[in-house]
Formats: C-alpha cells, sequence, structure tokens
C-alpha cells in the first residue's frame, strides 16, 4: 500500500489510529464478534473460555493472548484467504450500522490532511483488510494502512505481529515511514505514537485516561471529542482544534 502515497517524500506524515478515532468503536471485536455468532457451537466455546480468556483483554501485556482465544474460536476452519474473503461478507452485510459508525468530524480532518498534501496513514490494530474495506465507503480506501497482520494458527486464525503499542510504532518504522508530524487516538496503548509526534492529539478518550495523556503529553496537547457520545475530550463539530 505504500505506492499509493501520493505526497512528496517530505511531506508531513499524519498518522490516524482508526478504532474510536476515526470509527466509532472496535472495528475488530464487532467483527469478531460476528464470526463467533456464525454458528452455536462457537458462541458455547466462546462462553467457556470467556473467564479465563476475557481477563487477558483488560490488561496491555497480555492483551493479545486474550484476543487470539476469540480470534481463533472464531476464524477456525478458514485460512488466510477465506477469512479476508469473510471480512469482505461482513462489510458488505453491515454497510449501513458500519458507515454509521463512521465519524464525519474525524473523517474532515483527515480529508483536509489529504487536501493539504500531507502524507495520511492509518495505523490500526484491526487487520487492515478491515480497515481498508470500511474506509473505502467514504472513498479513502487508496490511504496507506497498517495493521495486525494474521497468519494460519491450528487450523484457524491468529496474529503474527499484533499492531499495538511499541509493536505498532516498530511496524511504522519498518514500512519505511520517519518523522511524525501528527499522530490522532484515543487510547493509552498509543502513547508511543502519540509521544514520536510532533504534535499528538488525543481525541475520544476515556474518561479515566484524560488525566493521563495530560500528566504525559506535552502541555496544551489538544484531547477532543471527535463524536464518541461515551467518551471524554472537547466537542468539536468538525474535528477542528
Amino acid at each position: 500500500m505504500n505506492a499509493a502515497i501520493a505526497s512528496p517524500a517530505e511531506a508531513p506524515l499524519v498518522v490516524f489510529d482508526f478504532d474510536h478515532t476515526l470509527y466509532d468503536g472496535d472495528s475488530g471485536s464487532h467483527l469478531f464478534g460476528w464470526l463467533l455468532r456464525r454458528s452455536a457451537w462457537r458462541m458455547a466455546l466462546a462462553l467457556l473460555v470467556a473467564p479465563l480468556a476475557a481477563p487477558l483483554i483488560a490488561y496491555l501485556p497480555t492483551r493479545r493472548h486474550g484476543i487470539s482465544v476469540f480470534v481463533w474460536i472464531g476464524s477456525v476452519g478458514l485460512d488466510v484467504a477465506a477469512f479476508d474473503a469473510m471480512i469482505d461478507r461482513y462489510v458488505d452485510a453491515h454497510r449501513d450500522a458500519i458507515r454509521a459508525r463512521l465519524l464525519p468530524s474525524a473523517l474532515a480532518v483527515l480529508q483536509r490532511h489529504r487536501a493539504a498534501g500531507d502524507r495520511v496513514l492509518v495505523a490500526t490494530g484491526a487487520p487492515p483488510e478491515l480497515a481498508r474495506a470500511i474506509l473505502a465507503f467514504v472513498a479513502h480506501d487508496d490511504v496507506p494502512v497498517i495493521g495486525t497482520r494474521i497468519a494460519p494458527r491450528l487450523g484457524g486464525i491468529g496474529p503474527a505481529l499484533h499492531c499495538h503499542s511499541h509493536a505498532k510504532m516498530r511496524m511504522i518504522r519498518d514500512a519505511g515511514y520517519g518523522t511524525i508530524d501528527v499522530a490522532y487516538s484515543d487510547s493509552s496503548a498509543d502513547l508511543p505514537l502519540l509521544q514520536a509526534a510532533r504534535h499528538p492529539v488525543v481525541v475520544n478518550p476515556k474518561h479515566g485516561r484524560v488525566a493521563m495523556f495530560r500528566r504525559v503529553l506535552p502541555a496544551g496537547t489538544p484531547i477532543l471529542n471527535w463524536g464518541c457520545v461515551d467518551r471524554a475530550g472537547d466537542r468539536v463539530a468538525d474535528g477542528r482544534q
């Protein structure tokens, strides 16, 4: 996808998280919830392991392990190509609901950066195919996307490299990107990204994380709300700071 970057190499690099930043919710959880609900046995198995796997998701060091359990249950029987086809099937079947979750204020900011000639990159913990398919609804499917890499695992699918926290920064660097001018994210897991940016912007954070962001990010860092009604941040109509 790097070949899709039309701006000069010296143009400012702007990185957007996806979930709770451009999209109201956790797109990966919505996808995998649908995969689990495809059959009664998948749901039964997910409920059986939930007391052990679900608590792992709450803690950053173990989050990927907990997520991997449910991803495997939802995907067992699929190879990578079939999994990508299921993403397309899911997106096509939920067009209206997915489109309604795209945040107009966030998309307005993304479009302003593109119109200004900035290099725009989406870096997400979701599968990149999912983010690309959703962005296609608003004609931004040509925006480069870095996301969690998947691979076959024990008859299903699992994350080969989770695009999360410090790993997200490594994946951005490995893709050939340099200095980050602006970064937008809701998540404390993206502190490495926000702290690497010349101009970090926190959007749609959890209420309990605002004080932490104010403490660890430079004074005056904007903390905005782009339309997630259950999240914190200064509310703005079109994403302007």
